[in-house]
């Protein structure tokens, strides 16, 4: 089943790099308390998440804070290791915060993972975004490929909460 507007995230674990190293965080740890902008991205440094997708949402993290929302999430199918590169890479340190879904754990809790084994990359997430108020999902945005980042871009999350609408 895939996760809906009003259903709360299910729990899962995620790794996240601190400065003392990789350290585990529930979902509880990360949205209870906190209204933010959960992005998804089938993998770190791959060309659609790497120049469309992250890029917009680093140099909108600023606005798209200002706009009530306390942090931006990236979530990946990847390592916490290659996602701390991403971030040092792509300048997103500061701005947006990395969480690692290793084994696509919280993908496949959302009902929102896809198979990639043809292209070489195994199980993924696919690409949405998603307005998350503590724990409970307001707006979902699912991009029917993965090669797309237009519903969940950071000007289309921007647009929504400027006309205050749900999302699909």
């Amino acid at each position: 089943m895939t996760i809906k507007i009003g259903d709360h995230l299910p729990q899962t674990t995620f790794r996240v790099m601190t400065e003392d190293g990789p350290a585990a965080k529930s979902t509880d740890d990360v949205f209870r308390g906190r209204k933010v902008v959960l992005v998804a991205v089938p993998g770190a440094f791959t060309p659609t998440c790497d120049r469309n997708h992250l890029p917009g949402y680093v140099q909108r993290a600023d606005e798209i804070k200002a706009a009530g929302i306390d942090a931006v999430l990236v979530t990946a199918v990847n390592d916490v290791f290659v996602l701390k590169a991403w971030s040092k890479s792509a300048e997103a340190d500061g701005k947006v915060e990395m969480l690692s879904d290793g084994n696509a754990e919280f993908a496949k809790a959302l009902g929102l993972s896809f198979d990639g084994s043809g292209f070489g990359l195994g199980t993924r997430s696919q690409r949405y975004s998603m307005l998350v108020d503590d724990g409970v999902v307001r707006a979902v945005n699912v991009e029917d490929s993965p090669g797309k980042a237009d519903i969940s871009s950071a000007d289309a999350f921007l647009k929504q909460m400027g006309e205050g609408q749900q999302a699909n």
